[in-house]
């Protein structure tokens, strides 16, 4: 994963092998110019110069996505791009966005606007939170570090991933603040009761239980990605027994050759029973979509959870966040927090979401592509973008404050 010759090679092989996928049926565009509607509305040739230098030159997090692509071997790129089989579910979370329309308000004093949110005590200037995202050194060399610095700089919560390529230490440091912390439980107890005394020993005060994801099969487009790399990646993705974990600091030191996927397919309900059991901090699960799930999640005593579905890359249910989100918030009755994630691109979309009752709102690939395209400073203007974006709508929408905005924001088309 370190090569990153051969770029523009890899590219327009990408772009090519995107040219054929169903992402590109519907729109006759490069679904990584333009996925599910969104981002520019111009195919890579045509003759607009889309070239940005620097971070401060993006207007969006779709420019910082087009210099992301452009820099990423095809196979790191198709990763972060990729949904499960034909793509529906991703397709999903930015086309439900559309299916909610903003009932704006007029004559409302927003000269001083209000963005504070508080979560589990802690008070936050913004609702946006980093999603936990693995692997992010295999789009920018300091990886996890830079995406925290930004958050310090930015002041956002940050979400740590189990699968992350720099240690949790580092990233606490360079946060300067406590990191809440993603677990992906793994099918041995001890192994996971590992990784959450990890977690207590560094200060997090939360772990959010991805529950959405019990498989990593189906990948096309990602399939697709690595069959165009011509480079040779042995080097980062060996065959041994436990070599996937070996790159991953949350795992050094553990008895992982018999281990042979992060992710466990044996999840239930007294799972997280025993980890509310076993744990000192806040638990969270995250992949939460239905009523049913959130009424467990009460009896279960959880202290919050995610409505999530992996940004489409851990099922193929074709149901967008936003379209699951009342009926979650409904069911939780403001009980404990609920938060959201899954194809967050705009302000506007972070307003919809707050006015359906979500606390925060997660975002993952507009930051990673903010760091792909120019590391730390690429994450600072993917999150200062999105979050003036959403004081642009609360502004010209009428609404002073995020505990202003409401469900009578919105309506259902």
């Amino acid at each position: 994963m370190k090569d990153f010759s051969n770029a523009s090679l890899n590219r327009r092989r990408f772009l090519q092998f995107l040219a054929g996928s169903p992402l590109f049926a519907t729109t006759g565009l490069p679904a990584i110019l333009k996925r599910g509607g969104e981002g520019a509305a111009w195919a890579a040739d045509v003759a607009i110069n889309t070239d940005i230098a620097t971070a401060a030159q993006a207007l969006n997090v779709f420019d910082l996505e087009q210099v992301a692509v452009k820099k990423l071997p095809v196979a790191h790129a198709a990763y972060l791009a990729t949904g499960v089989e034909s793509d529906a579910t991703l397709r999903a979370n930015r086309e439900g966005f559309a299916k909610f329309q903003i009932r704006a308000r007029r004559l409302v004093d927003t000269t001083r606007l209000d963005t504070h949110v508080e979560l589990f005590g802690t008070t936050w200037p913004t609702p946006i939170v980093l999603d936990p995202v693995s692997s992010l050194r295999a789009f920018h060399p300091e990886g996890d570090v830079a995406v925290a610095k930004a958050a310090k700089t930015r002041n956002h919560l940050q979400i740590f991933p189990t699968l992350a390529t720099s240690t949790l230490d580092e990233v606490v440091s360079a946060r300067a603040a406590p990191v809440w912390f993603q677990l992906y439980p793994t099918s041995d107890w001890n192994i996971t009761q590992a990784l959450v005394k990890r977690a207590e020993a560094a200060g997090c005060p939360v772990v959010a239980v991805t529950v959405d994801n019990p498989t990593s099969a189906g990948r096309e487009t990602l399939a697709r990605g690595r069959r165009l790399d011509a480079r040779n990646c042995v080097e980062c993705h060996l065959n041994a027994p436990g070599a996937y974990f070996s790159r991953k600091p949350m795992f050094d030191g553990l008895e992982v050759t018999k281990l042979a996927s992060p992710l466990a397919d044996n999840l239930s309900w007294d799972f997280v029973r025993r980890l509310k059991a076993s744990t000192s901090m806040k638990v969270v699960l995250k992949g939460i979509v239905t009523t049913e799930d959130a009424v467990l999640s009460l009896q279960y005593q959880v202290d919050g959870v995610i409505v999530s579905n992996h940004g489409g890359r851990g099922e193929e249910s074709g149901r967008s966040t936003i379209e699951a989100l009342p009926e979650v918030v409904d069911a939780i009755g403001g009980r404990i927090p609920v938060l959201v994630d899954s194809g967050f691109r705009r302000g506007s979309d972070i307003f919809k979401a707050l006015a359906l009752g979500a606390d925060a709102v997660c975002i993952g690939r507009p930051y990673v592509w903010g760091l792909a395209a120019f590391g730390q400073a690429g994450v600072e203007r993917a999150l200062e973008i999105v979050k003036v974006e959403l004081e642009i709508t609360m502004r010209s929408m009428g609404a002073a404050s995020v505990r202003s905005i409401s469900r009578g924001f919105v309506q259902r088309v």
